[in-house]
């Protein structure tokens, strides 16, 4: 050990982040080991390391006792006054030791191994803590491989996880190419940080907007709920806090662009933009759109609705393979029935 050395842990600690005093401790732990696997079977011996200079020093740790039956372990308390007189029955005494000529070869070797093996330990650990807790939020990769179907992609200090599942379907990924993800889970395994990503989920939709829209941004706009059928459509309803601004017109953008930014960077999936409303009817009526409602009958109590709507509207508000009610539903979290006026008419007329 030498300045040479601690100039380079401090290096360390500043490019990798990882604290010098964890460096420290591994060099202790590895001299240790080294000295007790190489030369002695006891392991009463430790290291310190002069923080300033960078040279270590060997101990043997013995008690304090008054009959002493296990030289490596004990010392005479009449001894140990000659190396400090405070020194009482059962205490430790630090007793230092020059090491063994091949020591400094051997020990070096192993501390190599030890001292690496910690710094990957710290690094994994220091790559976990800058993820952990970050579910949901967007962060851009590079696209590095596929294998079995997941793509991994760079994220700087490590590569993350798209699985199938989490890939917007019919999307292609090429090496290089940099895409937009949302941190799904964050797990600290044996082998370091595993971070798993996600492009289909409705939190991606949620952040793009948040980039896109100032307004958003700032709170002045908010998101109040979002449905998504990953590759196809997506449903998001807003609401504004100030009465002058306008919250479609502002998620829309000047001549669409905001709306258009996102589009393309989900692959071109459709996006519909709705207004929240308290009004649990009106707010289903809305969900519905781009159909017209004629009458929402909402049952708060079991969170059921009935919309009518005009018999030619009847399909388009239901959408194709029900995608557009199913995603009213999801939206506004109500179980919706969509019935034509004419079947309205029809239901009315028997009641009466």
């Amino acid at each position: 050990m030498n300045k040479d050395i601690l100039n380079a842990l401090w290096e360390l600690e500043k490019e990798k982040g990882i604290p010098k005093d964890v460096v420290l401790d591994a060099i202790k732990s590895a001299l240790e080991t080294g000295y007790k696997k190489n030369f002695s079977k006891a392991t009463n011996f430790s290291v310190d390391i002069d923080n300033v200079t960078g040279e270590y020093k060997l101990y043997q740790n013995k008690t304090v006792v008054e009959n002493v039956e296990n030289k490596n372990l004990e010392i005479s308390q009449e001894e140990a006054k000659f190396i400090d007189p405070k020194l009482q029955l059962g205490d430790i005494v630090k007793i230092e030791i020059k090491p063994k000529k091949d020591f400094g070869r051997i020990a070096a070797q192993t501390a190599r191994q030890v001292i690496l093996q910690k710094i990957r330990e710290a690094e994994r650990e220091s790559i976990f803590s800058e993820f952990y807790g970050r579910e949901s939020d967007i962060v851009t990769g590079i696209v590095q491989r596929e294998n079995k179907g997941n793509i991994f992609v760079d994220l700087g200090k490590i590569e993350g996880i798209l699985t199938v599942n989490e890939q917007i379907p019919g999307e292609t990924y090429k090496p290089g190419e940099r895409i937009k993800t949302v941190i799904l889970e964050v797990k600290n395994t044996g082998k370091g940080a595993n971070i798993l990503l996600s492009r289909s989920h409705p939190d991606l939709v949620k952040r793009l907007f948040e980039l896109e829209v100032p307004e958003i941004h700032d709170g002045i706009i908010e998101i109040y709920s979002i449905a998504r059928e990953a590759g196809s459509r997506t449903k998001i309803a807003v609401f504004s806090h100030d009465p002058n601004v306008e919250p479609i017109g502002s998620c829309v953008g000047n001549k669409g662009i905001r709306v258009k930014n996102i589009i393309d960077e989900i692959n071109q999936e459709k996006i519909d933009i709705i207004i929240y409303d308290k009004d649990p009817e009106k707010f289903i009526a809305n969900s519905l759109g781009p159909a017209k409602i004629i009458k929402v009958t909402a049952n708060e109590k079991e969170k059921t609705a009935v919309a009518v709507v005009p018999d030619n509207q009847l399909s388009l508000a239901i959408g194709k393979e029900g995608q557009n009610v199913r995603l009213a539903a999801k939206l506004t979290g109500w179980k919706i029935d969509i019935i034509s006026e004419s079947q309205y008419m029809e239901q009315s007329e028997e009641e009466v």
